[in-house]
This record gives C-alpha cells, sequence and structure tokens, in this order.
C-alpha cells in the first residue's frame, strides 16, 4: 500500500473503521516483514498451525497479540470519532450517555426532581490495583500515541507529505511495540503500580473532568436554563493503589505514606503548571483595565499571604492578576504552604469574580475555572486513597491485643467489644510487644488519624472491611482505632462494609442494624452525614454461587439494606464492586445503572475501575470524557426517575428467586462433583497463572490451595484462557429448564415477558448470551483432555457441555433469536475478526502447559506467558 494513500482513511462510517484497520494492518504486517519474515504467512492464514516451528512460536504469538491491541485502538478511535459526528449532525442529545440527553429524559418525565438529584449527585471511579492489567506502562503509552496518530490523521488539512510523515511516525510506533516486548520481565512492585495508576490522571482524567463540567453546563443551559451555573455534579476519585493491603504484604505503612504523598506530588505539579501557563496568558494591566477597589483589594490580600509578595509587585508591576496567580504558585510551592484546600479553592474564586467584573469572563473560564474545578476534584491529593484490610487480620490483631481467654464469635467477646467501645479510657497496651501485624495496623490507624487532620482531610478515603461477616467485624475496627490513640465519643473513621459472599450479603441488612444500634458506631455515621457507604462484592459474591446466583442476590440485597436503613434514618450509598468480565460484575455503565434497583442509588454511587477496564477507559481523553460522562449522567437520569419508578412485580421477583436458587443447585452441583479441583487445575492454566508477573499482589490470600482461599481474579481468569467461561453463564439453562418443568409453557411466556419488561432480568439475559457467545465448547474438550483423571474429567466436561447446550437453548427461546449474539453486531464483529487467531493460541497454549508439566517446570515458559496474553486481548479482557 502506497504510504501517502494508507494515511487516506475514508471519512464516512463503517468504512472509516475498516479503513483504520487496513492502515494498521499493513504498517503491522510491513513490521512483521521486517522483523521475523518467516511468520509473515502464518499471521496472514493463522490456521496453518501444524507447520509453524517451536522456534517461530514466540515471533507469532508477539504479532497476534498486536494486532488484537491495534484493533482495539483503532475501535476507540472510530467510537469517539462516531460520538462527535453524531453530536455535530443530530445533537448532543442524540448522543447515549451525555448530560444533554439526560436532562432531556428528565425534563420530560420528572423537571421536578432535576435539583435535588444533581444537588445529591456523588459518583466515585475507584481504581484499583487488582492484577488484571497484562500491559506494561511503557506499552500503554505506545498505544496512547499511536492513537494520538490516529486522531491527527483524521484532519483533512494535511498536505500528501505532511499526511506521509504523520504515518511514519505511526509506523515508527508500531515497530516500537514489536521492539519493545510484550511480556513483564519483573513482577511489578508497588512502587511501580502506584506510577501506573497516576498516569491515567497525567494523560486524561486530569483534563476530561473539567471537560466534563463543561458538558453539564452546557447542557444545563439548553434544558435547565433557570437553574443557578454554580449547579455541577459532584465526582470524586478514589485509590486502592497503595491502601489495599487484603492478602498482600508488600502494602505496609510506609507504602501507603508513600502513596498519599506521591498522589500529592502529582496533583501539586499539575495545579502549577495550569498556573503557570494562566500566569502567561491573563497579561491585564491595571492601567488599562478599571478594575473596582474592593477586587483590587482582594487580589492584594492573595499576593501578601505570599512570602515573595515583595519580589512578585517588582516583577509584574500593575498586572495584580499575574502578581495573584504567581502567589499562588509560591504558596503551592510551600511559601507559605496552604492550610487546607478551601484557602486555595477561595483564592481561585476572587480570581474568577476579578475578571467578571472587567468582562474577561473568557478568560476566567479558559484559565481559571478549570483550574479551580480540579481543586475542587483532586485537592492535594490526587485520589482518596482508601484502605482495605480483611475481617480475619483486624479480628485477629485485636484477640492478640485481650490476649488468651477470648473467643471470636462467642457471647463475651462481643460484650467487651462494645463495653470498651463505650468507655473513656481503654487499659494501655505494649504495642512492642505485639506480633508485626498488629504493630503494623496499628500504625496503619494512626496514620490515617493523622492524615484526616492534615490540609487535605479527604487524602485519606474509607476503611473497607473486607469479607465482613458480622457487627462484631466493624466493632472491631473502631475499637482498634481507639487502641492506635483515636479519641472522644465518635470516630472520625469511615468504616465500610463489604458483604461479597451469597451468605453475608443476606446477613448485611442485619449486621448494618445491629452496628446502627451501637451508641459510638452510631454517633460516627451521624458524624458523617445520613448516608452508610456499602460495598457489594460482585466477584466473591459469583464465585460463591455463580451468575444468575449472584445477580438475584445482590438485587435483594440492595433493596433490604435500603429498607433497613431508611427505617433507621440512614440512605445507603452503595459502593460496587465490579470487575472486567460479566462474572466480575463487568456490563455496560449505563445499563448496570439502570437496572440497579429503585431508590439504591439516591445521587451516589462508587465503582471500581480493575485493571484492563482503567486503560480500557482512561487512557486517552476523548474516551475518559465520555466514561465520566456516562457514569455521572446515568446515576443522575437513575436518580431523578426513581420518585416515578413502577413498584417492583411481584410475580417477577418470585421468578427470580426460584431462578436464583435453582442455578446454585445446578453450580454447587458442577464444584462439588468428584475430582472437580483437580479438573480445574489441570484443565487451565491457573496455576501456572502466578508466572504472569501482572501484579504485585498473591493470587490466594492467605497462601491456602483451596477454591475457597483462590481470589475471585484468577478463578476467572482461568475460566476465560481455556474457554469454557462458565463463571459468566453456568446454571442459567438449569434454572429456566426446571421453572419451565414446574410451569410449563407458563413458565416460558413468564420468562419471555420478563426479558421484554425487567430491566435487571435483560441484563442478565444479555451478559449470558455474551459470555456463551465468547465461550467454545470445542476449544474448552482440548484443554479438559489435560486432565489426568480421565474418567472424573470426561463427566465433568460431559455437565459442562450439557448445561451449555442448555443454556444456549434457554437463551434463544427467550430472545426468539435461532443464533447467539446475533443482538450485538458490535461484539460479534469484533470476535469473529478474533476467532481464528484464537483458536491457534489456544492450540499453542495446550501445547506449551503438556510441555510445562511434563517437564516438571523446567520447560522455557515465555511463549506459554505470551499464549496468556494474547487470548486476554483477544476476548478483551484478562477476568
Amino acid at each position: 500500500m502506497n504510504v501517502v494513500r494508507a494515511g487516506m482513511v475514508d471519512c464516512e462510517g463503517q468504512d472509516y473503521a475498516k479503513s483504520l484497520r487496513d492502515l494498521l494492518w499493513d504498517l503491522l504486517f510491513k513490521t512483521v516483514m521486517r522483523r521475523a519474515p518467516d511468520i509473515a504467512a502464518f499471521l496472514a492464514s493463522p490456521r496453518d498451525i501444524e507447520s509453524l516451528q517451536d522456534s517461530q512460536i514466540s515471533d507469532f504469538l508477539q504479532a497476534a497479540n498486536i494486532w488484537f491491541q491495534l484493533k482495539k485502538i483503532a475501535d476507540e478511535n472510530t467510537a469517539v470519532r462516531d460520538r462527535r459526528n453524531t453530536e455535530t449532525m443530530d445533537g448532543a442529545e442524540c448522543v447515549d450517555g451525555t448530560f444533554a440527553q439526560v436532562m432531556a429524559k428528565i425534563a420530560e418525565h420528572a423537571p421536578d426532581q432535576f435539583e435535588s438529584a444533581v444537588a445529591s449527585l456523588s459518583v466515585g471511579p475507584t481504581l484499583t490495583a487488582h492484577p488484571t492489567e497484562a500491559k506494561r506502562i511503557t506499552i500503554l503509552e505506545i498505544h496512547r500515541r499511536i492513537y494520538r496518530h490516529l486522531v491527527a490523521l483524521e484532519t483533512q488539512r494535511l498536505t500528501p507529505r505532511e499526511r506521509a510523515n504523520r504515518v511514519e511516525d505511526l509506523r515508527g510506533e508500531v515497530d516500537l511495540l514489536w521492539l519493545s516486548g510484550e511480556l513483564r520481565l519483573e513482577r511489578p512492585s508497588l512502587s511501580d503500580e502506584i506510577d501506573w495508576g497516576l498516569q491515567f490522571f497525567r494523560d486524561s482524567l486530569f483534563d476530561a473532568t473539567p471537560q466534563l463540567f463543561d458538558q453539564f453546563l452546557i447542557g444545563l443551559e439548553n434544558t435547565f436554563p433557570t437553574q443557578p451555573r454554580s449547579l455541577r455534579p459532584c465526582i470524586k476519585f478514589h485509590s486502592w493503589i497503595g491502601g489495599d493491603r487484603d492478602g498482600n504484604p508488600n502494602v505496609t505503612v510506609a507504602a501507603t505514606k508513600s502513596a498519599m504523598a506521591r498522589g500529592r506530588d502529582t496533583a501539586i505539579t499539575k495545579h502549577i503548571d495550569d498556573l503557570s501557563r494562566a500566569a502567561r496568558h491573563i497579561s491585564i494591566s491595571c492601567d488599562i483595565a478599571e478594575l473596582p477597589d474592593i477586587h483590587v483589594q482582594l487580589l492584594a490580600s492573595i499576593t501578601t499571604r505570599s512570602d515573595e509578595f515583595d519580589a512578585l509587585i517588582k516583577r509584574n508591576p500593575g498586572e495584580v492578576f499575574r502578581q495573584a496567580i504567581s502567589a499562588i504558585i509560591a504558596r503551592l510551592e510551600g511559601r507559605p504552604l496552604y492550610t487546607h484546600t478551601d484557602e486555595l479553592v477561595s483564592d481561585l474564586h476572587e480570581i474568577e469574580n476579578a475578571l467578571f467584573a472587567i468582562g474577561a469572563q473568557h478568560l476566567s473560564n479558559r484559565y481559571i475555572r478549570p483550574v479551580r474545578w480540579r481543586v475542587e476534584v483532586f485537592g492535594f491529593r490526587t485520589t482518596s486513597l482508601d484502605i482495605r484490610q480483611n475481617s480475619t487480620v483486624t479480628t485477629d490483631v485485636l484477640a492478640e491485643i485481650w490476649g488468651p481467654g477470648e473467643t471470636y464469635g462467642s457471647i463475651k467477646w462481643s460484650q467487651r467489644l462494645r463495653y470498651e467501645i463505650a468507655v473513656d479510657d481503654l487499659p494501655d497496651i505494649d504495642v512492642e510487644a505485639l506480633s508485626e501485624q498488629a504493630q503494623e495496623l496499628l500504625n496503619l490507624l494512626e496514620a490515617i488519624v493523622d492524615a484526616r487532620e492534615g490540609n487535605d482531610p479527604d487524602a485519606i478515603g474509607c476503611f473497607i472491611l473486607s469479607m465482613t461477616r458480622s457487627t462484631d467485624d466493624l466493632l472491631a475496627v473502631y475499637l482498634l482505632a481507639r487502641y492506635a490513640g483515636a479519641t472522644g465519643d465518635t470516630l472520625d473513621l469511615p468504616v465500610v462494609p463489604l458483604f461479597e459472599t451469597i451468605e453475608d450479603l443476606r446477613n448485611a441488612p442485619r449486621i448494618l442494624s445491629d452496628l446502627i444500634a451501637v451508641p459510638t458506631a452510631r454517633r460516627s455515621l451521624k458524624r458523617q452525614g445520613s448516608r452508610i457507604e456499602v460495598m457489594l462484592g460482585y466477584s466473591d459474591s459469583n464465585k460463591d454461587g455463580g451468575f444468575i446466583c449472584s445477580t438475584w442476590e445482590l438485587e435483594q440485597a440492595q433493596r433490604k439494606i435500603k429498607q433497613t436503613l431508611q427505617g433507621l434514618g440512614f440512605v445507603p450509598a452503595f459502593f460496587h464492586g465490579r470487575g472486567g468480565s460479566v462474572s466480575r460484575g463487568g456490563a455496560p455503565t449505563g445499563r448496570a445503572i439502570a437496572a440497579q434497583p429503585s431508590g439504591t442509588v439516591n445521587g451516589a454511587l462508587r465503582t471500581t475501575e480493575q485493571g484492563e477496564v482503567v486503560s480500557t477507559k482512561y487512557a486517552n481523553c476523548g474516551t475518559a470524557l465520555r466514561e465520566l460522562e456516562q457514569l455521572a449522567s446515568s446515576a443522575l437520569l437513575h436518580t431523578a426517575l426513581s420518585h416515578n419508578a413502577p413498584q417492583t412485580n411481584p410475580e417477577y421477583d418470585n421468578a427470580l428467586q426460584a431462578l436464583s436458587g435453582m442455578s446454585q443447585v445446578a453450580y454447587d452441583a458442577l464444584l462439588n462433583s468428584p475430582g472437580f479441583v483437580q479438573y480445574f487445575q489441570e484443565a487451565s492454566p491457573v496455576e501456572e497463572l502466578a508466572m504472569l508477573k501482572i501484579g504485585s499482589r498473591p493470587a490466594r490470600r492467605f497462601g491456602a490451595s483451596s477454591l475457597s482461599d483462590l481470589r475471585a481474579i484468577p478463578w476467572v481468569f482461568a475460566w476465560s484462557q481455556n474457554r469454557h467461561l462458565l463463571t459468566g453463564w453456568y446454571g442459567f439453562g438449569a434454572a429456566c429448564a426446571s421453572f419451565a418443568k414446574v410451569r410449563g409453557e407458563l413458565g416460558w411466556k413468564m420468562l419471555c415477558d420478563m426479558f421484554a419488561t425487567s430491566t435487571l432480568f435483560q441484563l442478565m439475559v444479555d451478559e449470558v448470551e455474551k459470555s456463551l457467545f465468547q465461550a467454545d465448547m470445542q476449544i474448552a474438550a482440548k484443554y479438559a483432555a489435560l486432565s489426568t483423571d480421565t474418567a472424573s474429567g470426561t463427566a465433568i466436561l460431559g455437565m459442562i457441555e450439557a448445561e451449555y447446550a442448555s443454556s444456549v437453548a434457554a437463551i434463544q427461546k427467550i430472545t426468539g433469536q435461532p443464533s447467539l449474539a446475533a443482538r450485538f453486531p458490535n461484539l460479534t464483529e469484533r470476535f469473529e475478526g478474533n476467532r481464528r487467531y484464537l483458536e491457534t493460541i489456544h492450540t499453542i497454549q495446550i501445547k506449551q502447559l503438556r510441555a510445562l508439566r511434563r517437564e516438571n517446570q523446567s520447560a522455557e515458559t515465555g511463549p506459554l506467558l505470551q499464549s496468556m496474553n494474547c487470548i486476554s486481548a483477544g476476548l478483551g479482557w484478562t477476568g
């Protein structure tokens, strides 16, 4: 392909997407011809696997993986461009997930709810360090540059020479991808992961956030022009990177303090850079602009609070705006340091008001308002760092402090907990005499108290207690905080329960009501407002009960928690612990929020953004803006329309309850089948996953080898690698068939009616169907042949194949579609383009697993690890 012609991408719809893929394919193929010509034919025709030599496997896998990634970048560019074209041609209200579209719906159906819904709106994307990102930062940065080159090629103003130069730059980046290598040579350190998380703020989120507020104000002006312009949504970013110590011994108090310090440096550096840019542009002279005296005085007060005010006045005589902005920069650099973020926000407001007073609001909106918005969102922290620890650790530490004689779960334990929380003085403890684990936890709680007294109290977030099993688990954290030095009859420590298993979800309402009954806990919760944050675990509940059961139990838990808390004078703020795959709660943002029970959002919504989901959503500013807008607008719509939402249908609830129970029976029968654990370990690469250096965290919480101790991420990862994907669908067919057997054809009719009218059941069916579409029983059978227990392996595979066939039949009957995923053309087109490569890559992986296991792990592992990366890229997620 001529290099100039290669850059001439077609500008219309599907032709544009195809021309991008053709361009990237051409550049990749040229790289392969230059760097590894022996595998070029295999790349063009990947099914000819038999003639692929062992020495060529690594190069083939590298080429296939790069191709998957390039296609993904092209799809991202196409999606952003399509949204922009729709907005240009039809208006922003025609673009799904925009504030303009959502405001139009609210104006039509619930205009009186708009102001209160916005006032209560608070959404919190939370970046986690979950090890599901297989790509290094170096590779992510190359991907981002490729994306930017594709954006540049959209410009029609480029001359042939300029276009050829752009294409040559693009070719260089593709070549660099090949030369850089995809695999991590070392497992990333915690420090690496902190850098990884902060990079998304530098690359996109710092800039996307002010654009988000601009989008809101434009929608407000067009749809609700009488509403005050100060009205805007609240967004607050959180992170677990450096704070999540659940089963990760690398996360220490020192690491947590380092994460906060680096977040602080990143935010302040951004503020200084933006203010320096503002100072260069706002060259207003008071000799020309007639600034009212009150504003002159206010700007002067900003300048005089800096240690360098004399130098600033001499350097910029008569330029009071530059003087004030430069003074703010000096204070951000510590001369002297701001005592609180509110002080900085106030100074920026004064500069905005002064610019408005002379009719220079365009300068204010362009250079100062975005900085103020960033300060309001990112403060002196970038993110609020959440702390997460497992309840087993907190109760073990309390037991150590108390000494022998106290048994967790006993009446005596509960009584002593409540007594010590209530008393003014606790017995002294010799911290130095305690175990390393106990000292670490108490030092952590002390650091939390100190951080909340600093110049940005939001630098530290909440304390998330994973595997919350009882009220005593939560009270133990309150008491340990007092042992660590917290004082007063209320504690400024938001303790957030994380309910993960099916049993814990069912017990959650009682656990919370019993917590509120404890006076110290109730006072502490009231001090934080009327909202009680509750985290829901999608991954572990799925691993515990299967997709259908987990989805219904999460729905039930939210309804019952809401009802319980409302009766006690509180409202829930749910924090959804979702992953990227269906089985870990992954679903399109707008649809997932729309399917939440009525009245459970109430303006407040937090979600985890994990691993490769972060890079998918936030690697580029345009995509980041779209994701943030969809998250905030969907929460706004749900909140505003909940007041008019229809009551739940009792018949549908009964049907979902029955389906949940029957699917769990089928799922449990599989997991309890003779030889199942061995089948899982041998018919998947789960044991070899530890070799793939994609996270600092171990695959198991406490080092045990049971399924119960295995984290949900490797559980899902393994079932996706062997294309069973049963975590996203198993039990659906059995449940539907049993339901219809009891109710006859009326049962199928009800399921079809539910699919037509129930947003929750629609979401279930859609996500099950997508999982079934990506599963492949022929490939699964090849992995099953790896099992050394032939009899059990054959029986288990037979159960899976039968349930797969039953689930496919149920989907077809409910949707009325003869083939899977025909309703999702984007998914099918994207996946079918990868299918032939994936078939070859699975064959390679199985061969590598046999060799590695036969040679007792002395074989070369590089190709095996590459195959894991390739399959993840081809499917679109690791797990």
